[in-house]
């Protein structure tokens, strides 16, 4: 059951983040010499078809467009020879400035030449994506999932790496448990991160974003409405029906879900104090990933 083994961090998320990040140039190494932009024409250019981002909203092209078309490209896009066509370079971050540059009919483009084989191209890719581009909460939040399914990194790595919060990456990872129908509000932007937040541990979240999205609900309101109306009587709290989990439990499944990237289930009987807990993994790659974890020193910065 021997895994491949993963690329460490090293030069991994750290170095390809200083190369998309162009306002501070990457200082050169002897593995990877400084090189200075160069102007190429435009139709040499061709986009990465394995580009993770397909949507480029049409209104922020075109001030885009009118942005170059009066100050020209500021910031180089980086490149790679193109493997599928001599003479040729591949976009492996800015493919917006080239989209934008074809619309204010530039002739030449400036651009960086990289060395990144095809595992480090669809990295950078993600990266851009989170980094600089416009994104919605979904979008951002299948970023970082790539990250760490594909690449290894764990939710602290990718936190002190991209200058986030490690609460804002789980809570944006949560909302991947979310229904299709509930992610495709996200991304039209009818409703917010914090609303979806609120609807995760009800038990049918689609029909409450519905209800939301007609009644102009705000966060706040949608949480009292994810609540449901409070008992009429106080009386002392009882155990759920049979099967039935409270929100809390509910919520950790998400989050340790979310983390390990496999079905948990919680069973913590109510008004005890011991429980159980079942991570279900759907094939021998994800039981020798759950064993790494488990068996791996605290120091390693892994889940």
């Amino acid at each position: 059951m021997k895994k491949p083994e993963r690329r460490g961090l090293g030069r991994g998320l750290s170095a390809l983040i200083a190369d998309v990040n162009m306002n501070e140039e990457a200082p050169a190494t002897e593995d990877r010499p400084r090189r200075a932009d160069m102007l190429v024409p435009i139709e040499s250019v061709v986009p990465n078809p394995d580009q993770p981002r397909r949507h480029f909203a049409e209104e922020a092209l075109e001030e885009l467009a009118a942005s170059i078309r009066e100050k020209g490209v500021i910031q180089p896009l980086i490149v790679r020879n193109n493997p599928r066509q001599a003479g040729t370079y591949e976009i492996v971050a800015g493919e917006r400035r080239w989209r934008a540059s074809q619309r204010a009919q530039l002739h030449q483009i400036p651009v960086l030449v990289r060395e990144f084989d095809d595992t480090e191209v669809l990295e950078v890719a993600i990266i851009e994506n989170i980094q600089r581009a416009d994104l919605n909460p979904i979008e951002e939040a299948q970023g970082y999932r790539q990250l760490m399914d594909r690449f290894g990194h764990t939710q602290e790595k990718m936190a002190d790496a991209l200058s986030k919060s490690r609460s804002h990456i789980a809570n944006l990872l949560r909302l991947l448990q979310l229904p299709d129908e509930v992610q495709d509000y996200l991304r039209e932007g009818k409703l917010t991160a914090g609303h979806a937040r609120a609807l995760i541990t009800t038990d049918d979240p689609a029909a409450l974003a519905r209800q939301v999205i007609t009644g102009g609900l705000s966060v706040r309101e949608t949480e009292k409405l994810a609540k449901g109306p409070k008992p009429v009587a106080s009386k002392p709290r009882v155990s759920a029906p049979s099967g039935e989990k409270d929100a809390d439990t509910r919520a950790l499944e998400l989050d340790l879900a979310a983390n390990l990237g496999m079905k948990v289930a919680i069973d913590h009987p109510p008004g005890q104090e011991a429980g159980k807990i079942t991570i279900s993994y759907a094939d021998l790659d994800q039981l020798d990933e759950l064993c790494r974890m488990l068996s791996a020193s605290p120091r390693a910065g892994t889940i």
